[in-house]
């Protein structure tokens, strides 16, 4: 045999390989999922809470993660504190998500311009416009439209944030727009996008097809909620929404109802989510590793 002929049995071979890893590939893909252990909570007739716990399959490739406002500082000292403290171990977990195929979505609220120019940013900028089922909020709050508390979904929050939250102790911080770009902390990859508008996140999720939703940044019983790319609105449109409740925080002071420590008031408005808006999850659901976990969360036992 020539030796051209030789070389062009050589190059076909060579291609038949490769076609036979991508189709393995493709196939491991297509039959890969994520076990999602979720926790909720209902009320019963007897007016008792009840907590229940299921599993629940996900494609990976039908799944986003946001995350929603970790701001370079904030104008509460001990909130700045724990966002740098959580920013590194989520800027890992989002690493695990990209591996599994899952969407990363960043939402630094009021700060997208920091970001113009840049993949992300024109990511979804350009994502061909999707009509939604239900008309997005409109209402202006903080930069952003707002969904509201709406009592014909939910009950009142378990905690009085009505100071903002501030948890230091003695002098309170005094509020300001403190914040200018997402945390470093947290990279920003090439396949990521970067939003912090309702309809440019839905735009991506119908690009996507991205039909589970995973919150996770802060404040729970603001931002994470209200937002409109955050947990109601997502509710209101139709999305299976999780919170992932080892990466969040509220703002919340100890000093005002019901006069629990500041972490225990997270675990409150965690379950106020549960019971109205949507499951809860942990993070080991995606890195096989233990929950995360504050330094200042001195508590013996805490339910996960």
């Amino acid at each position: 045999m020539s030796p051209r002929r030789l070389l062009r049995r050589a190059v076909r071979v060579a291609l038949a390989t490769v076609s036979l890893g991508v189709t393995l590939a493709t196939g491991m893909a297509a039959d890969s999922s994520i076990t999602m252990h979720l926790r909720q909570q209902r009320v019963d007739l007897h007016g008792k809470t009840q907590t229940s716990r299921r599993t629940a399959q996900w494609d990976p490739r039908q799944t986003a993660v946001i995350v929603c406002d970790m701001w370079d500082d904030h104008w509460c000292r001990s909130a700045a504190r724990r966002v740098g403290e959580m920013a590194g171990p989520l800027n890992e977990l989002l690493k695990q998500a990209r591996k599994q195929g899952i969407f990363v979505i960043h939402a630094p609220s009021s700060v997208t311009r920091f970001y113009e120019g840049t993949l992300q940013r024109k990511r979804a900028q350009s994502a061909p416009f999707a009509k939604t089922p239900v008309p997005l909020a409109t209402a202006p709050r903080w930069g952003t439209a707002w969904c509201w508390t709406d009592a014909r979904h939910e009950g009142v929050l378990p905690i009085d944030d009505t100071d903002m939250g501030c948890s230091c102790s003695g002098t309170k911080c005094t509020v300001r727009e403190a914040w200018t770009r997402q945390i470093p902390a947290i990279e920003l990859c090439p396949e990521d996008a970067l939003t912090d508008d309702g309809q440019e996140t839905w735009n991506l999720l119908a690009q996507h097809g991205i039909r589970h939703v995973i919150l996770c940044g802060v404040h729970l019983n603001m931002c994470v909620l209200g937002r409109p790319f955050a947990i109601r609105q997502m509710v209101y449109l139709g999305q299976d929404v999780v919170l992932m409740r080892d990466f969040t925080d509220t703002m919340y002071n100890p000093e005002r109802p019901p006069g629990v420590d500041h972490f225990t008031g997270t675990d409150l408005v965690v379950g106020h989510v549960e019971r109205f808006w949507c499951p809860s999850i942990v993070s080991t659901d995606l890195t096989d590793r233990p929950p995360f976990r504050f330094t200042e969360d001195r508590r013996d036992r805490v339910s996960r």
